[in-house]
């Protein structure tokens, strides 16, 4: 059983959260690099292995959250590799997905869960606005609570909402992880589908003393914000380095 808390990032919104003695999977998506076509013609995705083996990310996991099954948050490799048994927690509108994918464990929260001495609160988010919203589909986010731990709000794939800052007030978070990916579909390259640059300063400027976490770049070719640029941008509105922690692939960053 894990005791520190921390957060590793695999790649992308792959993370592994050690939390209240209890290893968490956070949107598994194990596939390797190339797997499936580009979606901007710039590269093959994911554009980046994994950083270490399939079967370390997976060892003692208690418990896996799945924000969204859009193929970058849970995908076939992902079904494969785990034990159909784990317990493993989902969306109201992913509940038939998780049934038909033979998960005899999951739990679909509409509201919220406790589950061994932790609360788990679902969020919402919208993966993008106007037309591209009404093709992206639900997205959630999740709130982990427990005694004597920080609050941890993953936000899940969302552009900068006035709900992400209501749940911020609500929650008051110690640890907020964002998609900052500033991601755009083909054909709608106008539209955000994840916060970008400007969008994580916004959230960052309403987090209060939370810790933010970005990840959600660098790994999928329609991700157009990167480490570099996000760094550059938070410099530029005076934020320094330990109040946004941006972290490569397979660092784990102690909360």
């Amino acid at each position: 059983m894990a005791t520190k808390t921390s957060i590793q990032l695999v790649r992308n919104a792959t993370l592994v959260i050690n939390y209240a003695g209890q290893r968490i999977l956070v949107d598994p998506m194990l596939m390797p690099k190339d797997t499936i076509d580009s979606f901007t013609g710039k590269a093959r995705n994911p554009m980046v292995e994994l950083p270490m083996p399939i079967d370390e990310i997976i060892k003692d996991i208690d418990l896996v959250l799945v924000t969204h099954t859009h193929p970058d948050h849970f995908d076939p490799a992902a079904s494969e590799a785990l034990d159909k048994s784990v317990k493993l927690i989902n969306q109201p509108a992913d509940e038939e997905y998780f049934q038909n994918a033979g998960f005899t464990n999951a739990e679909t929260v509409s509201d919220s869960t406790e589950w061994n001495g932790i609360s788990i609160h679902r969020t919402g988010g919208e993966h993008g606005s106007g037309e591209v919203l009404k093709h992206m589909g639900t997205v959630s986010g999740f709130v982990l609570k427990a005694e004597n731990q920080p609050t941890v709000y993953i936000v899940g794939d969302s552009i900068w909402i006035e709900e992400i800052e209501q749940s911020i007030q609500k929650f008051k978070p110690d640890v907020i992880v964002t998609n900052s990916g500033g991601a755009a579909m083909p054909g709608f390259e106008d539209t955000l589908i994840l916060m970008d640059e400007e969008q994580t300063m916004s959230l960052i400027k309403a987090s209060s003393e939370a810790k933010v976490v970005a990840v959600h770049m660098e790994a999928l070719d329609h991700c157009r914000t990167t480490r570099a640029s996000l760094r550059q941008a938070a410099e530029k509105s005076g934020i320094v380095n330990s109040k946004l922690l941006i972290p490569q692939n397979g660092e784990e960053v102690a909360l």
